[in-house]
């Protein structure tokens, strides 16, 4: 399975997944600490992926939503965004309620 067919069938079997520089418990930039922290925040369980430790999801899932940066967010198989809009999700109250109708209250 290719990079692109692993990101797909991640997405798609993950209702809340993350794809950040480091983990939650130890991020490796700013911007993924930021996101990861306002997802945590909600009180849900989210998925994640550390693409520093896969190169491929590395190099290609800029090319799976045409979306050039790190980190990047998929509620419901769709492209959410990276830091600032999840941030701004966040901060607005809408965040939770997309993440909590997504998993269930």
């Amino acid at each position: 399975m290719d990079a692109l067919e692993r990101i797909k069938e991640q997405v798609q079997s993950n209702k809340v997944i993350l794809y950040m520089k480091g983990t939650p418990q130890m991020p490796q930039c700013g911007f993924s600490s930021r996101t990861a922290e306002a997802l945590k925040q909600c009180g849900k369980e989210f998925a994640y992926v550390n693409v520093l430790m896969d190169p491929e999801i590395f190099q290609d899932l800029p090319k799976f939503a045409n979306w050039p940066t790190f980190p990047q967010l998929y509620i419901n198989g769709e492209l959410v965004g990276g830091c600032d809009i999840t941030i701004e999700l966040f901060e607005s109250g809408e965040l939770k309620k997309m993440i909590d109708e997504a998993v269930g209250s």
